[in-house]
C-alpha cells in the first residue's frame, strides 16, 4: 500500500522561472514572435523559404527537410533537424529545451513535441524541462504527443494519438490503447 500524500497547494504568484534560459536575446525572441513565427506558419510561404527563415533565426536544418504550413516552433535556435525529414501541417514543437530530430523522420499532422513541464511537488510550480530526441527513421504519427526527456529510437513508430512519457526503443511500435487493430496485441 502506498503512503498517502498531502496535496501541494500551488502558489503561482511565487513562480520565478529560475533556471530557464531562452537561449537568445530579448530582441531576437521578440523578432521571432512578431515576424518569424507568423510568416513561417503561413500557407502562403513556400517550404524552401520557410526553412530559410528558420535557419536565419538559428535552426540547424539539413538539406531536403520539408516543413509544412501551420507548424508552431517555440524557439528555432533550439531546433535541429536531419536531412530529408518531414514536419506535418499543424505540428507544435514546444521546445523550451533542445529538440533534435534525426534524418528521414516523419512528424505527422498535429503532433506535439513538448520539452516543458512544471514540478508538481513545488508550490512555486517551477519549470521541469528536458530535451527531446527523435532518432533517424522514426515516425511520430498524427496527433501523437512526445513529452520532455524522451528519446524515440531509430526506426520506431509512435502511433496516432499516443502519449509518450518515456523512451521508445529503436524499432519499437507504440500505439494508443484504443488504436490497436482487431487481433493485435
Amino acid at each position: 500500500m502506498s503512503p498517502v500524500r498531502t496535496p501541494v497547494r500551488r502558489r503561482l504568484a511565487s513562480f520565478t522561472g529560475r533556471g530557464y534560459d531562452k537561449g537568445a536575446s530579448l530582441i531576437k525572441c521578440a523578432a521571432w514572435i512578431a515576424l518569424g513565427q507568423p510568416v513561417t506558419a503561413s500557407v502562403l510561404v513556400p517550404p524552401r523559404l520557410r526553412v530559410a527563415i528558420l535557419r536565419a533565426f538559428g535552426a540547424d536544418i539539413a538539406p531536403g527537410v520539408l516543413i509544412r504550413h501551420d507548424v508552431r516552433i517555440h524557439w528555432p535556435w533550439k531546433l535541429s533537424i536531419g536531412a530529408d525529414s518531414w514536419i506535418g501541417v499543424g505540428t507544435w514543437i514546444l521546445n523550451l529545451e533542445p529538440v533534435t530530430i534525426g534524418s528521414d523522420v516523419c512528424i505527422s499532422q498535429q503532433a506535439m513535441l513538448c520539452t516543458g513541464s512544471h514540478r508538481a511537488d513545488d508550490p512555486a510550480f517551477e519549470f521541469d524541462n528536458a530535451p527531446i530526441v527523435i532518432e533517424d527513421g522514426a515516425w511520430i504519427a498524427t496527433r501523437a504527443t512526445v513529452l520532455r526527456g524522451v528519446t524515440v529510437g531509430a526506426d520506431a513508430v509512435v502511433g496516432s494519438q499516443a502519449l509518450i512519457v518515456s523512451d521508445v526503443p529503436p524499432g519499437a511500435r507504440m500505439v494508443a490503447p484504443l488504436a490497436q487493430r482487431k487481433g493485435e496485441k
